[in-house]
């Protein structure tokens, strides 16, 4: 009989002024609570129903039955009948039967604190110190007591006793959390700190607890609250030699978006131990994939400076061009000389490195400053017709560069020999990724040349399409057609939308323009606004105009937001909010909007990613 009314007693434990779980072997029928019959079943559904009057019926036996499985039970109901003698009662009760277990102390001080004897309070809680065995497990139990009825001195208490008797315990991170539940921010960032010093190896579960206990929501931002550098600039000026605590501040600097103080500890940090410079190479990385031009090119220099014979000269020579790239290219109006310069650059490396896995990027980026800034497409077209005759190059890699050709082609208006090279490829790699790539394009080409039957046509076979971004794209491109000409038979407008579009990728960023406009005025009746809205916003992006684009992606998801476009538009005004617009508040919002309002994008992926990148998460972890 004994064993129906038994319940775990770690369980119980935790039951102390929070909701109590039914027992696993105690199972309560809300439905019909008539099936409740025996005592325990009825006082645990009494006490889930916060009937505690009736509770104390069934209680009372079951206490007297088993004190250890039922004292929870009993003493929160008391309590909250305000039965506070007989409160005191089973807790002296439990006391006496269980010197050691101080945590009742904890309880019975509650029971002075609802009475307003405040000095019976303080005396119970000093004695439970008192009696505490530094035992880790006693001072754990108490502490943790101490913590959930918000006694927070006297857990702090519990933990110097526990932390003075065993020294290779510490409890940094017991006392961290009792810190932050207490609002003492600075106190337990040291915590943190002095728990990461007292064991290197923790640096990623400081990490981690750090960025869990600082939030993410406060006007300091999170990991960015300005007390965690500054504590850690203190602690490296005092201890030099600590290098965690400078690899930590890189890391944190990261995350803050200082990647110049990160290049300035990362070169340091290289320099004292005698590096190769990996981190550096990193951090450079790092820096152009978040629009840090000039601090990634710092850290290639500084790689290159090192020698020709170190192992990463190579490498740094190549990712400071593509940096310069990325910087010229982005840039709303960069001057022909700067560019023409880079070409020179990207020329000589090519010569000197020719095609490689790790210098690819190179060859692309040769061939898109000749052929989309500068106008030699002709140039480009010899660059990548000899690259093309190479021997030893995979079928693969020269099916990504016919396409490359093609879109030349395309840009000089040979569309025919275009759609013979998009047609090679589709035909040496029909059933792989980058053959779906090149009959989609040859879909865009139907579409510009106004053959929208076919286009459409095409665009619903690779619907089904194993890459995920074609088969968006071909979507996209259905959707646009049927659409456009779902209302009525008149194709101009989407003719003329078409047109905009070729234009666009010419470069023809004016008559692209004027075309849209077209539309609006001559087609008042048509159903290409959203299209309209962010082909423009493209079109601003390109030259530079933020604003311009943040209005027309905003356009879209105000009254658009359910149509083809509007989980691209809200994933392209984050990054322009990231990246451009250089507001990191309204980046993580409108990732999260992706997240809450496209939960079936295709972009949620890299939304959540971001979004937890901005917020200060540990991705990696």
């Amino acid at each position: 009989m004994a064993g129906m009314f038994k319940t775990t007693y770690l369980t119980l434990l935790l039951l102390c002024f929070r909701p109590v779980p039914v027992p696993a072997q105690i199972q309560i029928d809300y439905v019909n609570p008539e099936k409740n019959s025996t005592p325990d079943r009825l006082a645990i559904m009494y006490y889930e129903k916060k009937d505690f009057e009736k509770a104390l019926v069934y209680l009372e036996p079951l206490f007297d039955w088993d004190p250890a499985a039922w004292y929870m039970y009993y003493y929160n109901s008391l309590v909250q009948v305000k039965d506070f003698s007989r409160a005191e009662k089973i807790t002296k009760k439990q006391l006496k039967q269980n010197k050691t277990d101080v945590k009742l102390y904890v309880f019975l001080g509650k029971v002075y604190k609802l009475q307003n004897d405040t000095k019976k309070e303080k005396e119970t809680y000093d004695k439970a110190l008192k009696e505490l065995s530094p035992y880790p497990p006693f001072v754990n139990q108490l502490g943790e007591a101490f913590t959930d009825n918000g006694l927070y001195e006297q857990a702090i208490q519990a933990y110097n006793k526990g932390r003075k008797a065993t020294p290779d315990n510490p409890y940094f991170y017991e006392r961290a959390e009792v810190y932050r539940l207490s609002n003492n921010t600075p106190a337990m960032i040291n915590e943190y700190l002095d728990a990461l010093e007292f064991k290197e190896s923790e640096i990623q579960n400081v990490q981690i607890k750090l960025q869990n206990s600082l939030g993410y929501d406060d006007e300091s931002g999170g990991m960015k609250n300005p007390l965690l550098k500054m504590e850690l600039q203190k602690r490296i000026v005092n201890n030099p030699d600590k290098i965690i605590l400078t690899e930590f501040l890189i890391f944190v600097q990261k995350l803050q978006g200082d990647f110049d103080g990160s290049f300035v500890q990362s070169r340091a940090l290289d320099k004292r131990l005698k590096e190769e410079g990996q981190r550096l190479y990193e951090l450079g990385r790092i820096c152009v994939s978040n629009g840090r031009y000039e601090t990634a090119q710092r850290c290639f220099s500084y790689l290159m400076e090192k020698g020709t014979q170190n192992v990463y000269y190579d490498l740094a020579v190549i990712e400071a061009l593509n940096a310069e790239y990325m910087a010229l290219t982005t840039s709303p109006t960069p001057s022909r000389q700067e560019l023409e310069t880079l070409e020179q650059k990207c020329e000589t490396a090519y010569e000197k490195y020719g095609f490689k896995e790790w210098s690819a990027g190179l060859l692309k980026n040769l061939v898109n400053l000749k052929a989309y800034y500068l106008n030699k497409t002709n140039s480009a077209v010899l660059v990548l017709e000899s690259f093309l005759k190479l021997a030893g190059i995979s079928n693969t890699v020269k099916g990504e560069y016919k396409i490359l050709l093609a879109d030349i082609y395309l840009l000089r208006g040979e569309i025919w020999d275009a759609s013979l090279l998009y047609s090679q490829v589709e035909k040496d790699f029909k059933y792989e990724p980058i053959g779906q790539e090149a009959k989609f394009r040859n879909a865009k080409l139907s579409f510009y040349a106004g053959d929208f039957t076919w286009a459409k046509a095409q665009a619903d076979i690779l619907k089904g399409a194993t890459s995920r971004l074609i088969s968006n794209d071909a979507i996209e491109l259905s959707l646009v057609i049927s659409d456009a000409l779902g209302v009525d038979t008149d194709a101009a407008p989407l003719s003329v939308y078409a047109q905009a579009e070729l234009a666009m990728l010419q470069h023809k960023y004016d008559q692209a323009l004027d075309s849209l406009d077209f539309i609006n005025s001559k087609f008042s009746s048509h159903t290409l606004g959203d299209d309209i809205f962010y082909k423009k916003a493209q079109i601003y992006t390109e030259r530079g105009k933020w604003t311009d684009a943040e209005t027309m992606y905003k356009n879209i998801l105000e009254y658009y937001p359910d149509e083809i476009y509007g989980d691209d538009a809200q994933f392209r005004l984050a990054e322009l909010y990231q990246y451009k617009l250089l507001d990191k508040e309204k980046a993580q919002q409108a990732y999260q909007d992706i997240l809450l309002k496209y939960p079936g994008s295709i972009y949620t992926s890299e939304s959540r990613k971001r979004f937890r990148e901005l917020r200060g998460d540990n991705i990696n972890n």
